[in-house]
């Protein structure tokens, strides 16, 4: 299992590099238009053909390849600071703030957060720019993608609250911010990475869902989620098989993630 959790994490940092490269990898500009080769094939000049628009879809996979893999865990931790906020340190804390601060994640996991989502993207203006539609779009995903690791969050500050540890530093009259330094801190920070690596799949593939509903990152600016609506047009493999690359892509980087991810480590 620690060998197959090896090749994960060796697989995502190749991918990782090979995106951050791009730039000198490919010779064209993601947005760059080839009305001379429209749909074309692999060839020596374009590896994975060109698009519907004649745009280069190596160049189109490695930036939005970097595009997902920088926003997405941003949007994770920007989950983690929310879920740190109103679950760990209301579970620390206890009583009235603990009780307010299950309701309000109760609220947030009883509510179909994707489509919550959606109503909240689809209220930006269409004339969006697409750095700022991207940005928003993860933005909005962290914002609302806390709830769940906040319940973990706070079960686990709140058992931290009544261990014997903890119960005899405060006998021996530890101080409140020593005691959240020295031994609070250190016991959440497992489970808080843990939530943070789960978090980015799942972000992931809630942005390719919204692109696929057209209401992800906007043109021409690329995403692993936005290059998956090529495939909307494509009714079989005679389409040919480099625009399915978009979709290896991120099936790897998803598996990838998950497998990192130990069982040991998420708890």
């Amino acid at each position: 299992m620690k060998g197959v959790r090896r090749a994960a994490r060796a697989m995502l940092a190749v991918i990782a590099l090979v995106s951050a490269i791009g730039g000198f990898l490919s010779r064209f500009d993601y947005a760059r238009q080839d009305r001379d080769a429209i749909s074309a094939p692999a060839s020596a000049q374009h590896w994975l053909g060109t698009d519907q628009l004649g745009r280069d879809r190596f160049a189109r996979l490695l930036h939005g390849t970097r595009v997902s893999l920088m926003l997405a865990p941003a949007a994770a931790a920007l989950s983690m600071l929310f879920a740190l906020v109103i679950g760990a340190a209301p579970g620390w804390m206890g009583g009235l703030s603990e009780r307010s601060a299950k309701l309000v994640i109760d609220l947030f996991l009883s509510v179909p957060w994707l489509f919550l989502l959606m109503m909240v993207r689809a209220l930006l203006p269409l004339n969006t720019s697409p750095v700022v539609s991207a940005v928003v779009t993860f933005l909005v995903l962290g914002a609302l993608g806390w709830a769940a690791p906040g319940r973990i969050l706070q079960a686990r500050a709140s058992r931290l609250r009544q261990s014997h540890f903890i119960l005899l530093a405060r006998a021996a009259g530890i101080s409140r911010w020593r005691l959240l330094y020295k031994h609070v801190v250190p016991n959440l920070q497992p489970v808080l990475l843990a939530q943070f690596w789960i978090s980015i799949p799942i972000f992931i593939l809630a942005e390719a869902n919204l692109s696929l509903l057209g209401l992800g990152v906007s043109e021409p600016l690329p995403s692993l989620g936005s290059l998956l609506r090529e495939l909307e047009s494509v009714l079989s493999l005679g389409g040919g098989v480099c625009r399915f690359t978009a979709l290896i892509v991120l099936a790897v980087v998803v598996s990838s993630l998950q497998i990192a991810v130990s069982r040991e480590e998420a708890y």
